[in-house]
């Protein structure tokens, strides 16, 4: 069975990596969708974090990264992936993951939405905790994976 792991992923995190590893144990596939979504205004281009993800995921056939500017239920039907899945971290999550979660399923019912939480020592780590530390020149390698932290002490964002 192949799943959708979406995101912005603005960057990756140790949480996102985290959930990304658990779900390959899991789905026979599972599809990184990087989402455009310029109304976020991300730090990193779409390329950049399609390109850390696909470093952070090179050694594990079952992950594929992929880009997507769509409805997320549109472009999991167009891979023909029947599930989604979603991390939660803290009761704020929730509400904003359940809203979606219907939102998506009035669109496509056919698609179920997982969530998973992330392990305990990445439980209060996102990507914009990340981007708030980097803007100020923090340590950040604690927070997302090797290959994520070298990309971005090699592009100037991280120096620690």
């Amino acid at each position: 069975m192949r799943a959708v792991y979406p995101g912005t992923f603005d960057p990756c995190t140790n949480g996102h990596y985290d959930l990304l590893i658990r779900s390959a144990q899991l789905f026979d596939e599972v599809i990184v969708a990087v989402a455009k979504n310029a109304s976020k205004s991300p730090l990193l281009s779409l390329e950049d974090r399609c390109e850390i993800l696909a470093r952070c995921t090179d050694k594990n056939p079952k992950i594929r990264v992929e880009s997507f500017d769509c409805l997320l239920v549109e472009f999991a039907q167009s891979l023909g992936a029947r599930v989604v899945i979603r991390g939660l971290r803290a009761v704020s999550d929730f509400e904003y993951e359940l809203q979606m979660g219907y939102a998506n399923q009035s669109l496509n019912p056919a698609i179920e939405i997982l969530y998973l939480m992330p392990s305990l020592q990445n439980a209060f780590v996102s990507s914009s905790i990340v981007r708030s530390i980097i803007e100020y020149g923090g340590k950040i390698s604690h927070l997302v994976p090797k290959e994520a932290f070298e990309f971005l002490r090699q592009r100037g964002y991280a120096c620690i």
